[in-house]
């Protein structure tokens, strides 16, 4: 998908700061309560090499954990006042995860190796585009495929190609419409069992402007809101799976827009198609940071990632060519888009890893300006306030729509 042809509008990088970073003080006084024990900054005593400990890190769920083997990455989460329970730490600043892939690394390279036996995924939009080849590099790896898709003939099509070429013929497919709530709940109410992998990789690009028949706008229906049903409706069967992982297809574009929370959609400004899709983009971002945080004590993950810049049925709204600003040697194959989604789907690497941003297989860095490139996360698409703010309006939103304040709790009312 192209995903990245907003660059036209990206300015200049951001430089991480350099502030110092903090270790973990495991020190408490045993005659002070939780409550008196604070966060004081260790002296180079207390951290020397003599005894070396590995040092604890924060987790979405509010508790600080010590583990040892944890994979290098930094953890984009809230300050230490925020972060803990019962015990006393700070968060230790930690490197970017960074694998052995890059822009030019392919579905079928990520996933070589890797069994996928027994597992169930969902690909919604896996009718074509890179969909399609995300869902052909899971099945290759032996995984039971749900192909969700608007176009049921279109679907069968996919699922007969990858069948033929994978010989993995555990592949089904089924409706959903994601701006249709109804389509939704029926989606929903069909599923049984576990689900190990869920893709939200549907969307649609700088559309002129379209309502839904809720009055959603349709980028942020669509993008976000059909997801985020799909996925809180999905729940029990995510849980049931056991570590399983959500991945958020979203796109450097959202650094065209954060969510404007006092105007969703565009009842006041007039309506922009490019400042949509950016603003659903850091939605699809904000929601990886959120379940993450709500359902990490199920065992459950979800990360965000941009594609690449590639062609395809995306941008049908857009001449096929979204802004034309977006240099050639920028662009990927299908095949290539697919990687960054098939890693965030097998790679061990992410087990119990959540709430990040990644661009060609690597998790990106952090930014607050535009980068000028498909590169970088905004800071306020991984600020967990914004998230838990999202969520909460969702759920509202769902709610209204359906006439059913447990629209979050019972998949079948969605």
């Amino acid at each position: 998908m192209l995903h990245a042809l907003i660059e036209g509008w990206f300015c200049s990088a951001f430089s991480r700061p350099s502030s110092a970073p903090t270790k973990c003080s495991t020190r408490r006084s045993r005659h002070l309560g939780a409550a008196e024990r604070s966060f004081s900054t260790p002296t180079r005593a207390e951290i020397g090499l003599a005894r070396p400990r590995p040092p604890l890190y924060y987790h979405p769920d509010g508790r600080c954990r010590n583990r040892a083997n944890r994979p290098a990455g930094r953890i984009p989460w809230p300050s230490p006042k925020r972060a803990t329970n019962d015990d006393s730490c700070r968060e230790p600043f930690v490197s970017l995860i960074k694998t052995s892939f890059g822009f030019s690394s392919t579905a079928a390279e990520v996933a070589a190796g890797i069994d996928l036996a027994g597992q169930r995924a969902i690909v919604t939009g896996a009718a074509s585009g890179i969909g399609f080849e995300t869902a052909r590099a899971l099945a290759r790896s032996g995984a039971e495929i749900t192909l969700a898709v608007r176009d049921i003939a279109a679907g069968e099509r996919a699922a007969q190609a990858i069948a033929a070429n994978t010989r993995n013929t555990a592949l089904h497919v089924a409706p959903l419409d994601l701006a249709d709530l109804d389509s939704v709940a029926k989606f929903v109410a069909s599923w049984d069992g576990a689900l190990h992998i869920l893709v939200n990789n549907a969307g649609v690009m700088a559309c002129p402007e379209t309502r839904t028949q809720s009055g959603w706008e349709m980028q942020f229906a669509t993008n976000h809101l059909g997801h985020f049903a799909l996925a809180v409706g999905l729940h029990r069967a995510l849980a049931a799976g056991g570590g399983a992982r959500i991945i958020s297809v979203s796109s450097s574009g959202h650094q065209i827009s954060p969510v404007i929370f006092d105007d969703l959609h565009f009842d006041f400004r007039p309506y922009d198609p490019w400042l949509a899709y950016g603003q659903s983009k850091t939605a699809n971002v904000l929601f990886a940071v959120e379940a993450t945080r709500r359902w990490r004590v199920d065992g459950i993950t979800a990360n965000a990632l941009m594609p690449g810049a590639v062609y395809t049925n995306l941008q049908r709204h857009t001449g096929g060519k979204g802004s034309g600003r977006t240099p050639a040697e920028w662009f990927k194959s299908v095949e290539q888009g697919a990687a960054t989604s098939v890693l965030l789907a097998v790679s061990p690497m992410l087990k119990g890893v959540g709430g990040r941003y990644f661009v060609d297989c690597n998790e990106a860095e952090t930014v607050d300006r535009r980068t000028g490139t498909l590169g970088g996360v905004a800071r306020y698409a991984l600020d967990p306030t914004n998230a838990e703010r999202l969520w909460d309006v969702s759920e509202k939103l769902l709610a209204a729509a359906t006439g059913s304040s447990a629209a979050h709790r019972a998949p079948i009312s969605l």
